[in-house]
């Protein structure tokens, strides 16, 4: 398959996030990360934002952004960020738990990698793609969703982490997030059936 079958093929099964509400509290969770050990919500509790990140090893959106979204990750390191694999991972083996782990060392991810096996934290969430990003504020409140900046496989833009850089800037700095935010675009979640 070549670079431009695969992006036509990428672009054809693109869906976009569904724009939740902002000020929506952030769902709890507890799930397991890559190793095994149980991540909760409240775990971050007193970090000044949160991000949630539904992300996958198998999406070539993903895999567009990974190494930038690490990059632009380590510049805020008071922020708490989780990344969430939602996918069903029989259906898609290279998002099981291990081709998880070998991503995030890849991508040179520093935070917690979970794996939503019953898919019960993207369904409270209302996770709709890869990538799929929710920022919220110190009070847990939805700041921003959508995307990591204007570029998707194929469309020549640069990879900057530009519109989530500045909305993590607002977000820290007390500030709104100006609306209209560009919604993320990605493979759809990979619901079981």
């Amino acid at each position: 398959m070549t670079e431009r079958a695969g992006t036509t093929y990428a672009a054809r099964m693109a869906v976009s996030s569904l724009m939740v509400p902002l000020g929506t509290q952030a769902p709890e969770f507890s799930v397991p990360d890559v190793s095994g050990r149980t991540v909760r919500l409240d775990d971050f509790a007193p970090a000044p934002a949160l991000l949630v990140a539904f992300l996958c090893n198998h999406c070539p959106y993903v895999r567009h952004i990974e190494a930038e979204l690490g990059r632009v990750l380590s510049r805020y390191p008071s922020i708490a960020v989780v990344g969430i694999c939602t996918n069903d991972a029989d259906a898609y083996p290279d998002d099981r738990p291990e081709r998880l782990a070998e991503q995030a060392r890849r991508a040179s991810w520093t935070f917690p990698y979970l794996v939503d096996s019953d898919q019960t934290v993207g369904r409270a969430y209302d996770a709709a793609c890869t990538p799929d990003f929710f920022l919220y504020d110190a009070q847990r409140r939805l700041a921003y969703r959508g995307a990591f900046d204007e570029s998707t496989p194929g469309n020549g833009k640069p990879v900057t982490g530009a519109l989530l850089a500045e909305a993590i800037s607002q977000v820290l700095a007390g500030e709104r997030v100006p609306e209209p935010h560009r919604p993320s675009m990605g493979c759809s979640i990979k619901w079981r059936s």
